[in-house]
């Protein structure tokens, strides 16, 4: 699957509720997860954009729980970032571990963070809250097929293309930590 995506940083949550609701978006999640991410011990992954991941969901709205094993690589970054995202859902946590680890991955990182995500059109609208030790400020992503609706949307939600970005999370905090 490939995603085109766009991230607004910085977000009024409150704000961005309203206009969701306003514009008869439809809540599709509500979840806590934690995201353990994967990469050789050289960070080839993350260096060319990537990265493997184990990603734990505590599905708030239909009190279940789950994980999925997922592989994400940067096939653009020109105007939106575009992502060729492989990904299935696992039963063990430990399995997936131990399929990363043969493959000569190692555990970088575990990040936890609360999202609800949104539907308005074809689009997922997601509120992401980070753990403040990795990301301390929310933003919203939206993940479209369609560049039209995509800029509809940032517009409904009273933003301008110009306060979007294609960057990556990792290069978002680097910008904004002075690196």
């Amino acid at each position: 699957m490939k995603e085109m995506e766009t991230r607004i940083i910085k977000i009024d949550i409150d704000f961005i509720r309203t206009k969701l609701a306003s514009i008869g978006a439809k809540k599709v999640k509500q979840e806590n997860q934690i995201n353990h991410i994967y990469d050789f011990p050289d960070n080839r992954l993350i260096k060319n954009k990537g990265y493997a991941r184990i990603r734990y969901i505590d599905d708030m709205i239909n009190s279940t729980n789950k994980y999925y094993m997922t592989v994400k690589k940067l096939l653009n970054q020109e105007k939106y970032k575009v992502m060729e995202e492989n990904e299935t859902l696992i039963e063990d946590y430990i399995e997936g571990q131990k399929i990363f680890e043969a493959l000569g991955l190692t555990l970088i990182q575990s990040i936890k963070k609360y999202r609800e995500s949104y539907k308005f059109k074809n689009t997922l609208i997601e509120i992401d809250i980070n753990d403040k030790s990795f990301c301390p400020f929310p933003y919203i992503e939206l993940e479209s097929e369609n560049e039209s609706e995509l800029k509809e949307i940032v517009k409904l939600l009273g933003y301008s293309m110009k306060d979007t970005t294609s960057k990556t999370i990792y290069e978002i905090l680097k910008t904004e930590n002075g690196e």
